[in-house]
């Protein structure tokens, strides 16, 4: 699991935007399993790269399970197919009893545990989430975290990207540290978050508190 983390307007929406085949490079290519985005078809990049946009938007006011099957499209199931794949994204997501409801009758975090169901439905090889826990409450945020970690450990590539630094610090593998644009750190938690990066990137005075995987920030 990759954490993207950096203050507002590093740029790290555009670079999950780039790893998703959504967004050009200015220079250079996103390259999958040796091949470049941008050589694959709609479908094909659909079938590896789940993405979760910061908004997600939903055009017709579809059941939850009808929006999470939309996730099998790139299969060519479509929503008559694929029952076991989206049965098992409602289950995780604790969307069950929510299935039949509109999706204008969700709450926010309701209606953002949908769309990440829909993207789980899919079974891509990459799951690549925009902020996927801001609308979400602390039951939520822990309950999803730990179907990421789940997926990653059945082999898919997990990116994130997180404003919570302790939810980086506790759960990621890997973090990414953007900076205006710029890389500013990169490697396990533990060093791309260490205090000298805080207070180089964010400008903020903090120290690290608790044991290792239950880390809090303490700052100012």
């Amino acid at each position: 699991m990759t954490a993207i983390c950096g203050p507002n307007g590093a740029g790290k929406s555009t670079l999950l935007g780039v790893l998703a085949g959504l967004v050009a490079p200015d220079s250079g290519m996103a390259m999958l399993d040796g091949a470049a985005l941008s050589g694959l078809t709609p479908r094909e990049r659909a079938r590896a790269i789940g993405y979760l946009p910061q908004a997600g938007e939903v055009a017709w006011d579809l059941s939850v399970a009808s929006l999470v099957a939309l996730g099998r499209l790139p299969h060519g199931d479509g929503q008559g197919g694929g029952v076991r794949a989206v049965a098992a994204a409602l289950s995780a997501l604790g969307l069950d009893a929510l299935a039949a409801r509109p999706v204008s009758q969700l709450s926010g975090g309701e209606r953002a545990r949908a769309l990440l169901a829909r993207v789980l439905a899919g079974e891509p090889r990459w799951i690549l989430a925009d902020e996927p826990l801001a609308a979400l409450d602390l039951a939520h945020q822990i309950g999803l975290m730990a179907r990421l970690a789940d997926a990653a450990r059945a082999g898919a590539g997990v990116v994130l990207v997180l404003h919570d630094l302790a939810l980086a610090m506790n759960r990621a593998d890997r973090v990414l540290v953007l900076d205006k644009g710029r890389l500013a750190a990169d490697g396990p938690p533990q060093e791309a978050l260490s205090e000298a990066v805080i207070r180089q990137v964010w400008g903020v005075e903090a120290r690290w508190l608790g044991q290792p995987g239950a880390r809090a920030l303490a700052a100012g």
